[in-house]
This record gives C-alpha cells, structure tokens and sequence, in this order.
C-alpha cells in the first residue's frame, strides 16, 4: 500500500478522502463496487465475486484505491466513493493497463514521464453529491502533483448495450471532444463501435448533452477528450468510451485546496 501523507487533512465535515492502506480497506471498497455496479446497476457477476458480495480483479492487488470515508457510519460501512489508480511504473511490472483489451492505448503509452489509468469509479447512492466528488477530485489532484502526473487516461460508460440508444451524446462526443491523434487511443478492431452515428449538423447540441452521463461531463469540464470508437461490453451492461484528461486543469483547479 501506498503512503498517502500528501493527502491529509483533505476533509470536508464526517468525510475524509485518503488511499487504503490495508486489505480491510481494499475489501470494503470492493462491498462498494459490489453494491454499486452489480446490485443496482448491470454488471454481471462471476459466481465468486456472487458469492463474496465483492468486484475484484486481479489489478486490485497491486492498484492504489482512493477511497472517501464516512467517520459516522459503522466500521464495516465507512466507504461511500472510490477510484482505483494504476500509474505506468506499477503497470509496467504487472503486464500493463486494464483498459488495453478494449483500446489501442499506444498513444498514451508513447507520451514522456509518467501517466495514470483511472477505473472502478462509484459513489454510494446517498453520497452522489458535489461534497463527495469534490473530495474524490482532491484526492486524485493530490496524487497527480505527488507522482507528477500529466496524463490521466481510463474508460467512461453509457448504460445498455445498444450504441444507437446513445446516438446523439456518443456522437456529439466524436464531433466536438476527440482526442488530438498523439493522444487519440482508438477502440480494437475486435471491439470497435463508431461513435460517429449523426452527422454534427443534423445534432440537437442541448440535447444530446444532456444525455452525456455525469461522469463523462466531469472529465469534459476538465478539457478531457474521447477516444476513436465505442466499445459494447456485456459483463458490465455497458458501451464504453475512452477518456484522456491532461491533468493541468485539475491540478490548477484543486491546487489552492490542497495548501
């Protein structure tokens, strides 16, 4: 585990935001992802992971897991917000990033220094609030100064597994946010979906960016970009996009918060 003493003191009241430090920790993240992705979203559960109430995988041995923690509720229960964090030194002796078998990251890969995979984002129903990913942002802020981080990269999801109910926000996506080509991953061929499906003069703007899930929109405050290309992935109910953020607009955003 990771020491995380560039993080403290990022509180805000009962809430505090720090990386796990034990696999108690890790273990109640994974409850979390648990509940979130499998019992009230689609994601499809392998008979194991059913039968402990835990995601996992094998990248959570060896990621670093961000974690918001609620000091009022019980100890089994204090997790409400997660991200898993895996930096290129790490990936490197681990066999890579988890993202790759879905998208052609050699781009990313290519780019000097080090960068970061973002994944497994959730935040329990009752803490999906502006307080708790304010939080969750710190904390990645943090950590991006402390390894010196200025590429972040990882995948977003639309719900369902058919890309023409997402015709407009998958498409508005392709015409106004992707990727310049030295940054641009592109979705396998085994996998590809195009995400051009209306051509932008035809597009409702408004509309389809509303339909843009909120996770998405976040990282597009940020100046994030997409990939080329969709990809259908059934286990978790979901077409996924690519998502690169250069992290320069997140450092400057919550730097003066963290001093």
């Amino acid at each position: 585990m990771t020491d995380d003493d560039f993080m403290a003191g990022i509180v805000a009241g009962s809430l505090e935001v720090r990386l796990a430090r034990s696999p108690v920790d890790v273990d109640a993240v994974q409850a979390l992802r648990y509940r979130v992705f499998y019992e009230e979203m689609a994601a499809d559960p392998s008979g194991e992971m059913a039968a402990r109430e835990r995601d996992f995988d094998r990248f959570d041995a060896y990621c670093d897991h961000l974690m918001v923690i609620d000091h009022d509720r019980s100890a089994g229960d204090k997790v409400v917000g997660t991200y898993r964090l895996l930096r290129r030194s790490v990936a490197d002796a681990h066999g890579g990033f988890y993202s790759s078998w879905e998208y052609d990251i050699d781009t990313i890969v290519a780019h000097p220094g080090e960068i970061l995979e973002l994944g497994r984002s959730c935040v329990d129903s009752a803490y999906r609030n502006g307080t708790t990913m304010t939080l969750l942002w710190r904390g990645n802020a943090a950590y991006v100064l402390h390894y010196d981080v200025p590429i972040m990269f990882g995948c977003a999801s639309f719900p369902g597994t058919d890309p023409q109910e997402h015709a407009e926000p998958l498409s508005y996506l392709y015409h106004n946010y992707l990727a310049p080509p030295a940054l641009r991953p592109r979705a396998r061929d085994e996998h590809y979906v195009s995400m051009d499906l209306i051509p932008k003069e035809e597009l409702d703007r408004r509309a389809a960016l509303r339909a843009v899930p909120p996770l998405i929109k976040g990282y597009l405050r940020l100046n994030g970009f997409v990939g080329d290309g969709g990809v259908i992935d059934r286990q978790w109910g979901s077409v996924d996009v690519s998502i690169v953020v250069k992290t320069d607009l997140v450092t400057q955003r919550y730097r003066d918060k963290l001093t």
